[in-house]
C-alpha cells in the first residue's frame, strides 16, 4: 500500500522535485495561497517521475507495451529512414503519453539493442504525425532473442518535453519489460514490427511493461 500512494521516483526526478520543494518553500512565506498551488505542483512532479515496478508476461511470442498511455495510431508503414529502413514495411503502433502518465520506457521483447540514433528536432505536438518526422526522438533497433527478427521503438518529444533520456547502450542485452529509459514532460512512444498479430486497439490505455499488443 505504501508503494502505491508514495512509489519511487525516477532519478531524473530528483533534481526537479528538489526545485519545486525550494520553491514552495520560498513562495509560502509570501503568500498562502500561492504555495498551495505550489504544493499541487510539487505533487504533480513526483508522481510525473514515479517509476513503479512493472511484471511482464516474460513471454517472447508476445510484445508488451513500451509505453504507459494511449494507442492513437496502428497503421502500415515504412520503416525508419535514420535507420535505413525506409524500402521495409512495418506495422507501427503509436502510444500517447499525457503529463499524468508514467514516462519510463520498456522493451517490449527480450534481445540485444543493435542500434541507437538519436535525432535532435523541433517540439510539435506528439499526438500529430508530424511529429514522427519533425520532432526530436530517439531509435533503438532490437533484436528478439527467440527469432532474430528486428523491433524498432522510437521515442519522440512532445510540446513540453526538452529531453530523452536513454539508458541503455549498443550491444546490451535486454531482458522483457527492462527499462530503455524516458521521456520528459508529454511525448509519445512509437514501435515497429513485422509478423505478428496486432492485440491492441485504437483507443486503448496500455501500461508499459505489461499490456500485450501483438502476438506471433
Amino acid at each position: 500500500m505504501f508503494n502505491t500512494i508514495f512509489p519511487k521516483i525516477h532519478k531524473e526526478g530528483y533534481k526537479f522535485l528538489a526545485i519545486s520543494i525550494l520553491a514552495t518553500f520560498i513562495v509560502l512565506f509570501f503568500s498562502k495561497l500561492l504555495g498551495l498551488i505550489f504544493i499541487l505542483i510539487t505533487v504533480w512532479v513526483y508522481y510525473f517521475f514515479r517509476d513503479p515496478e512493472r511484471y511482464s508476461i516474460n513471454d517472447l511470442s508476445y510484445l508488451i507495451s513500451p509505453a504507459d498511455g494511449l494507442i492513437t495510431d496502428i497503421s502500415e508503414r515504412s520503416g525508419p529512414e535514420e535507420l535505413r529502413l525506409e524500402n521495409t514495411t512495418y506495422t507501427r503502433i503509436s502510444v500517447f503519453m499525457n503529463i499524468f502518465n508514467c514516462h519510463v520506457n520498456r522493451t517490449p521483447t527480450a534481445g540485444k539493442v543493435e542500434e541507437i540514433y538519436y535525432k535532435p528536432g523541433k517540439f510539435l505536438n506528439a499526438s500529430l504525425d508530424k511529429a514522427s518526422e519533425e520532432n526530436e526522438r530517439n531509435y533503438y533497433k532490437i533484436k528478439s532473442s527467440k527469432n532474430n527478427e528486428e523491433i524498432i521503438i522510437v521515442q519522440i518529444a512532445g510540446l513540453i518535453a526538452r529531453r530523452i533520456v536513454c539508458e541503455v547502450e549498443q550491444g546490451q542485452e535486454l531482458k522483457q519489460g527492462d527499462r530503455i529509459g524516458m521521456i520528459r514532460f508529454g511525448s509519445r512512444v512509437d514501435i515497429y514490427f513485422k509478423n505478428k498479430k496486432v492485440l491492441a486497439k485504437l483507443g486503448q490505455n496500455v501500461i508499459a511493461g505489461e499490456s500485450l499488443i501483438a502476438s506471433e
